[in-house]
């Protein structure tokens, strides 16, 4: 990942709609959500959700695929891990000892254990 491609994802999780709609997909799993529930969900007008979720896919935090005529949303897992690992990888300078386990666990995080 470059510093390129982490601001974009950082300014599309910088909304409060579409960070809750990233964190409700991550709390969902591999198998994701229907657009339409998920605006239900958050209590978003369905136009206003689906320009959310497509800048969230546009900066390579989501998939998407159709599922008859539903459109299915679910985070991108592997992407995720590379922004967490990238705004990681000089953590403290090296120092362990004030990181803690925050380098491993951007290397470690699983479906299971980040959602």
């Amino acid at each position: 990942m470059n510093d390129d491609h982490a601001v974009t994802a950082l300014a599309a999780l910088a909304h409060a709609d579409r960070l809750a709609a990233f964190r409700m997909l991550v709390r969902a799993g591999p198998n994701g959500m229907a657009s339409g529930a998920i605006a239900e969900a958050l209590s978003i007008p369905p136009t206003r959700m689906s320009f959310h979720l497509a800048t969230l896919e546009r900066a390579d935090l989501l998939r998407s695929w159709r599922d008859g005529r539903r459109i299915l949303y679910a985070a991108s897992f592997d992407d995720m891990r590379r922004l967490i690992a990238f705004l990681t990888e000089d953590c403290c300078s090296g120092n362990p000892e004030i990181c803690g386990d925050l380098a491993s666990f951007a290397s470690s995080c699983t479906v299971e254990t980040c959602s």
